[in-house]
C-alpha cells in the first residue's frame, strides 16, 4: 500500500472530488516512462485475450473435425476418417507437440508474468504504487479547467 494509507490505489480525495496528486512527484519523462510500461502491460493482456480466442477457436475446430471423423467412418470413408484421426487431431498448433493450451500457458507463465512484475515494480519505485498516474493527472486538469469558466 502507498504512503497515503488509502485502501485503494488512487490518490487522496480532495473536497471537490478530484484525486490529489500522488505522493511521488514525477518528472514528465518519468511520467511518460511509467505510462509506457502500463500501456505495454495492457497490450500484453490484450495479447493474452487473443491467445485465448485462438485456443478456443482451435478447440472448436478440432471438435468439428472429430465429429467429421465419425461421420466419414459411419458412411464408409475409412481412409479419410483415418487421416483425421491419425494426422490432424493429434497434431499440435505450433509443431507436432505444442497445442494451443501450451502456447497460452507458456505466455502466461513467462512474458505476461514477468511484465506484470515489472509493471508493479515500476509503479512502486516511481509512483508509490499508484496506477494510471498520467490519466489521473489529465482527469484533474480537465475537471479543473471545466470549473474555470
Amino acid at each position: 500500500m502507498g504512503t497515503n494509507d488509502s485502501p485503494t490505489e488512487t490518490g487522496t480525495d480532495t473536497p471537490d472530488g478530484i484525486d490529489a496528486e500522488p505522493v511521488a512527484e514525477l518528472t514528465e519523462g518519468e511520467l511518460a516512462a511509467l505510462h509506457e510500461v502500463e500501456l505495454g502491460f495492457e497490450w500484453l493482456q490484450r495479447g493474452q485475450g487473443c491467445l485465448l480466442e485462438f485456443h478456443h477457436a482451435t478447440g472448436h475446430g478440432m471438435d468439428h473435425l472429430a465429429e467429421a471423423e465419425l461421420l466419414l467412418r459411419d458412411h464408409g470413408h475409412e481412409a479419410l476418417a483415418d487421416t483425421i484421426r491419425d494426422e490432424v487431431l493429434p497434431h499440435g498448433v505450433v509443431d507436432d507437440d505444442r497445442w494451443s493450451y501450451d502456447v497460452v500457458e507458456n505466455f502466461q507463465e513467462t512474458l505476461l508474468t514477468e511484465t506484470r512484475a515489472l509493471e508493479r515494480r515500476v509503479r512502486a519505485e516511481l509512483a508509490d504504487g499508484e496506477r494510471h498516474v498520467r490519466e489521473r493527472r489529465q482527469e484533474r486538469e480537465w475537471k479543473a479547467r471545466s470549473r474555470q469558466r
